[in-house]
């Protein structure tokens, strides 16, 4: 499945637009780490606990937002986009979304 977050799969034609697919999934991190967040909160620096939270996330909202495209038997997933909210203290979702298409098949050159 290709993912782009632009208008187009380069060197393929969109053959057909299969429609909107999205992904999404809440987490949170347990609170012993999140009491230690609180530190940093108050010194600085990079709260490594959320960034691991946060990627944790997108890949799964993307898995989640592939696994709906294939249901729709489309080739790529155009214009990629990823929305973060807060939902509580600790907790955030993170939904992507985008263009499931169909592609021209590739064909070889002629050397």
């Amino acid at each position: 499945m290709f993912l782009t977050n632009i208008e187009s799969v380069p060197g393929r034609k969109i053959t057909a637009v299969c429609g909107m697919v999205s992904g999404s999934t809440v987490r949170a991190k347990h609170a012993g780490k999140d009491f230690l967040a609180g530190f940093k909160n108050f010194f600085g620096g990079e709260i490594k606990g959320y960034t691991e939270l946060l990627e944790e996330s997108r890949n799964e909202a993307t898995q989640r937002m592939v696994r709906q495209a294939h249901a729709l038997k489309a080739d790529a997933i155009i214009n990629v986009r990823y929305a973060t909210s807060a939902i509580t203290v600790g907790a955030a979702e993170v939904y992507a979304y985008g263009t499931a298409v169909k592609l021209d098949e590739v064909v070889a050159k002629q050397v």
